[in-house]
């Protein structure tokens, strides 16, 4: 059935084309967290360990919610991790040490990389694809993303 929701179906397919950039960055900073969740070593385990787990639950909402904003415009949300691996802003990581700094940073970064790139897209999906809606949508997500990447940063503080 066509979506008829006051956007154009070319609108809609560069919306969703850039939505489907933002998942598999989603996709590949929870795989990086989960991986930081299971293999963090060191004094500082246990509440790390913790700390990771918050995240990736964040971040596994994050992803459902980005899925469904795809298919409310009437797009399909592809889920394969090849793809993920394609379209994504972000790189995977091959650690030599399982701290929680290392992590840590490496974590901040991929959620400041989000934060640029779904600030970049708020005017675009309001003011040239006339989606108000995304618009909003990818200004709350920017703001998980930038409330996550405080307490990332915060650990880092000495």
């Amino acid at each position: 059935m066509e979506t008829k929701i006051g956007i154009t179906e070319v609108n809609r397919q560069a919306v969703a084309t850039e939505l489907a950039k933002l998942l598999a960055d989603e996709n590949v900073l929870y795989i990086k967290t989960k991986n930081a969740h299971w293999n963090i070593e060191g004094d500082d385990f246990y509440g790390k360990h913790l700390f990771f787990e918050t995240q990736f639950e964040q971040l596994n909402e994050i992803i459902d919610n980005v899925a469904e904003r795809i298919r409310s415009i009437g797009h399909y949300a592809r889920a394969t991790m090849k793809s993920f691996l394609h379209m994504t802003h972000l790189s995977e990581a091959s650690r030599e040490k399982n701290d929680s700094q290392g992590y840590i940073k490496e974590l901040l970064a991929d959620h400041e990389s989000i934060i640029i790139y779904l600030r970049e897209k708020i005017k675009v999906f309001a003011n040239d694809y006339n989606d108000a809606g995304t618009s909003d949508f990818i200004t709350s997500l920017m703001e998980t993303h930038e409330k996550m990447a405080w307490f990332l940063r915060s650990h880092l503080k000495k």
